[in-house]
């Protein structure tokens, strides 16, 4: 899992008009999303150096699920994922005060309140003010959720000894990843 982090609102919204003006140069309809797993390895290159050159953070967490030894973590994989956000939030070195964090739309309705009142919970957010906002959108039409999956697809390859050179055009934007265990 990554986060994709942004602290000038206006590079937000410069990187995703470079990753919609890339989807145009490689003729893709407006519709397309970027995926890592289901991209080819020149479009996952060309689409990483697009967004490489702006300002953003990454930070990730990589999850071998065969290191999860709790039942229910693994079982319960709604569970698995709020608890996964909550420490990568939480372990941020102070350094996410005030985010408005987009998450992609999956599931129903209902999980997600559960992930909005576990994060604010979890992390004592009235106090803490890690988030101001907390929005769920589709991916289909919002670029930088793709780019928080391509960034993720990147950094899970990449800790599997995969696209090292791929890895590298990201290296920059690296804040922190660490290995959940």
């Amino acid at each position: 899992m990554a986060l994709v982090i942004f602290d000038d609102p206006l590079v937000a919204e410069e990187t995703a008009l470079a990753i919609k003006k890339l989807r145009r140069k490689l003729k893709f309809p407006d519709d397309v999303e970027f995926k890592y797993h289901k991209s080819r390895y020149e479009i996952k290159k060309q689409f990483l150096e697009t967004c490489s050159p702006f300002r953003f953070k990454i930070r990730a967490i990589v999850v071998k699920k065969n290191a999860i030894y709790s039942n229910f973590l693994r079982k319960d994989t709604d569970s698995f994922f709020n608890y996964i956000v909550m420490q990568v939030l939480r372990n941020s070195r102070k350094s996410i005060k005030h985010a408005k964090l987009k998450f992609d739309k999956r599931g129903e309705k209902r999980i997600r309140d559960e992930l909005r009142t576990y994060l604010s919970r979890q992390l004592d957010n009235k106090h803490k003010d890690i988030f101001t906002d907390l929005k769920f959108v589709d991916s289909r039409e919002n670029v930088l959720i793709q780019l928080a999956d391509m960034v993720a697809g990147c950094v899970a390859s990449y800790h599997k000894g995969e696209d090292v050179e791929l890895f590298k055009i990201l290296s920059r934007r690296v804040d922190d990843i660490w290995e959940f265990k």
